[in-house]
């Protein structure tokens, strides 16, 4: 197994979903736990890195599992050992990065 960089590329919100479909309309905002930037370090054995989204986590685990397996998304994908996922949120959904790493990068 591989170990797993995830990185947070962006975070959307749709205002008018939120006002729409939420009883808290648009002050709920963009996600609160997460923030572009952010990594997180998968290690194996399914375990959530500490500081990660349980509900993100759900939606994201099968492909980043594929990944640490040696799974390739090429050539749907530039480079091999990498996708690009997002939670399943509809009104501030997360997009990521998952890609397999070397012990020797950070």
């Amino acid at each position: 197994m591989k170990k797993v960089k995830i990185t947070v590329l962006r975070k959307e919100f749709y205002p008018g979903y939120a006002d729409a479909y939420l009883t808290e309309g648009t002050s709920v905002g963009p996600c609160p736990l997460l923030n572009e930037g952010d990594t997180f370090i998968f290690e194996g054995n399914a375990q959530m890195p500490e500081g990660f989204c349980p509900w993100a986590w759900v939606d994201i685990y099968p492909s980043v599992s594929a990944i640490s397996s040696g799974a390739s998304y090429t050539p749907w994908n530039k480079q091999d050992g990498q996708t690009i996922v997002c939670c399943t949120d509809g009104i501030r959904p997360v997009v990521f990065c998952v890609q397999a790493i070397t012990d020797t990068e950070p």
